[in-house]
């Protein structure tokens, strides 16, 4: 991905707060597994599960 522009990256939301999050170099080589924007949602992630209720 060397060499692309910021709004032409990849994104997806975070599993937890719902928030768009953008591809992090750090994550190159596992992106396809990457759910959370951040640790504080990862680590909040049952909680978050539990406000949504199950699907």
């Amino acid at each position: 991905m060397k060499g692309v522009k910021k709004q032409h990256l990849p994104e997806k939301n975070c599993a937890a707060c719902g928030r768009p999050f953008a591809w992090r170099k750090k994550w190159e080589r596992d992106w396809e597994q990457v759910r959370f924007c951040s640790e504080a949602c990862r680590r909040n992630k049952q909680a978050a599960a539990r406000r949504t209720g199950p699907t």
